[in-house]
């Protein structure tokens, strides 16, 4: 015969392994120390300027 299964035990078991699947990602992504965060953002600010320093302006045609 099949063993009975509590379904409620089910559903709280999976609901558990959701919440540690969640909270690991969440570690993952904002699990950062301030030096890390101040250097990413300072390296992005200088690809930004990078970026912005090499654009061309486009001619305006002023008739």
């Amino acid at each position: 015969m099949a063993e009975t299964v509590s379904l409620s035990k089910f559903r709280k078991i999976k609901a558990k392994e959701q919440k540690e699947k969640r909270a690991a990602e969440n570690r993952v992504a904002f699990g950062r120390t301030k030096q890390e965060k101040t250097l990413d953002d300072k390296v992005r600010k200088m690809d930004q300027e990078k970026i912005t320093a090499k654009k061309r302006e486009r001619p305006t045609d002023d008739k």
